[in-house]
């Protein structure tokens, strides 16, 4: 009986050692295959993570060339018209290559008083000013502003945004160190002026920058967001912090670079004009809508006359309506005509063969008006005609986006004669100071019409004539000069832009060392 029980219990055992050996083989089994998988996993996690930088590196560099793309109009990603040469790609690699070096200026931390939003008013270069001010404006008050608005209700109509005529992000990135600048609002306060929930105001015309501190940052303060309606000449010219100047032509001179594709084109016309020797650029403010605000219509026949009246009248806010046009001519105050700029290019002994680029909008009645100028001066030449249609064919229609390529063309020439001292003529004149002082004739009209009109009535011969105008212009060509100041009337005063001289590098020991005032 013990034999009996003593074999099951031998059987059990051997079945059980059985089982054991069995289980602990597939045991084996199991954890072999468990490390192989594991090989396997980590073979393909690295795999992955291989694939995965792959990706980011490519990724990376693709954005990187498109921000190239964006800032020095490489062509890898965008397909800009052929007016980018293979010479200019090269000069663009170029660029890329010292862009991808720039190291970026730190940024100012600093307590946010608020949002600063503007609307520039005017044309390209009123507002290029106005921009400068905002800059300035906003830095001192510690507040963010918001990418400038352009002008599109004005007399030229153009649609275009900021982005479309200036760098936005070198703009941005380039003052971080002074002031933030943001695209647009954040979301919250984006929607509340979608909903008309903003404080909008004209500021005072030449103001001080205290006016500011004490009248506008109080409301930034309080609304959070204040809209600022009216840009032009809202900062006075003089008297004003240093740093203040300092930024304002930081902005002007560096900051405010146009797009690539303006940038390349312009160079594109220089290059032209470059090849066939020196040029002159003439800004000939004979546009119609100059002569209609003005009233000035020297040389005009009765029609003319009653067409530039009739569009004067058709424009509320052109507040002027009743104009002595031979009166305001003898002050000095009309653009000189293209028969008069002939007869004063002459006189300063302009050589006729010469490239003369005008940089204008369309002359008023066009050739019949230029016939005189081009008769003297043979070799006239406009964007338009070293152009091919297809290089503007994305300019058309944006009046300020071809104003930009006349100031590049401008800031290059040789000599610059505006014969009238707009916006562009000031803005322009200041910017060549900074350049070293380029060659700018800088017209006496008031006296030019008294020269001229004694010189065709025959009380002056061509020399006399001749002697008189070199004379007076002896001292006028853009030099070292001192800025006048006329107290309370800021608007007769010199232009803070057109001899922006706190700013600008001396050529001699007579750098003045206090502004004049009469």
């Amino acid at each position: 009986m013990c034999r009996l029980k003593d074999c099951e219990e031998s059987k059990r055992r051997r079945k059980w050692g059985i089982m054991g050996l069995k289980t602990a083989a597939f045991a084996g089994d199991k954890l072999e295959k468990l490390r192989n998988s594991g090989v396997v996993s980590r073979s393909r996690m690295k795999l992955w993570i291989i694939r995965a930088t792959t990706s980011i590196l490519v990724w990376t560099c693709l954005v990187q060339l498109t921000a190239l793309s964006e800032t020095r109009g490489l062509r890898v990603l965008k397909g800009w018209p052929s007016c980018f040469s293979q010479e200019s790609a090269a000069a663009a690699a170029l660029d890329a290559q010292s862009h991808l070096a720039r190291v970026l200026p730190p940024k100012r931390v600093y307590k946010n008083n608020g949002y600063l939003m503007v609307s520039c008013n005017g044309g390209l270069n009123q507002m290029r000013a106005a921009i400068c001010d905002m800059v300035a404006i906003a830095r001192y008050l510690n507040v963010t502003l918001v990418v400038p608005e352009l002008d599109k209700t004005s007399f030229w109509n153009d649609p275009s945004e900021f982005e479309d005529i200036f760098d936005v992000d070198h703009f941005i990135t380039s003052l971080r160190d002074e002031v933030r600048i943001l695209k647009e609002l954040p979301p919250r306060l984006k929607r509340r002026v979608e909903l008309g929930i903003i404080y909008t105001m004209p500021p005072v015309s030449w103001s001080d920058i205290s006016y500011y501190h004490n009248q506008i940052l109080p409301l930034i303060q309080k609304y959070k967001v204040v809209h600022l309606n009216r840009t032009d000449a809202r900062l006075a010219n003089n008297d004003q912090p240093m740093d203040i100047q300092r930024l304002r032509c930081r902005v002007n001179f560096g900051v405010l670079r146009f797009t690539p594709q303006i940038e390349e084109l312009g160079r594109k016309v220089i290059k032209i004009l470059r090849q066939n020797g020196p040029f002159i650029v003439l800004h000939l403010r004979y546009e119609m809508d100059m002569l209609a605000f003005s009233g000035c219509t020297q040389g005009c026949g009765a029609d003319e006359v009653e067409e530039l009246t009739q569009m004067r009248y058709a424009y509320p806010w052109w507040k002027e309506k009743v104009i002595d046009s031979d009166m305001k001519r003898r002050e000095g105050l009309c653009p000189l005509t293209p028969e008069e700029t002939a007869l004063t290019l002459r006189a300063l002994d302009i050589d006729r063969n010469i490239q003369i680029y005008i940089a204008a909008g369309e002359i008023y009645r066009g050739e019949r008006r230029l016939s005189s100028l081009r008769a003297s001066y043979p070799n006239l030449v406009r964007k338009e005609t070293l152009l091919d249609s297809s290089d503007l064919r994305y300019f058309q229609n944006h009046s300020s986006q071809m104003a930009a390529l006349d100031y590049l063309v401008s800031l290059e020439s040789d000599i610059f004669v505006p014969t009238y001292d707009g916006n562009m003529a000031k803005v322009v004149e200041g910017h060549r100071r900074h350049l070293g002082y380029k060659k700018t004739i800088l017209l006496d009209r008031k006296l030019l019409v008294k020269l001229i009109d004694k010189y065709n009535s025959g009380s002056l011969n061509w020399d006399e004539f001749s002697t008189a105008v070199k004379d007076a212009h002896a001292e006028r060509m853009g030099n070292l000069t001192r800025r006048l100041v006329i107290p309370d009337r800021p608007k007769e005063e010199d232009y803070f832009y057109a001899n922006p001289y706190e700013c600008l590098e001396t050529q001699s020991e007579d750098e003045p060392q206090e502004l004049t005032s009469i």
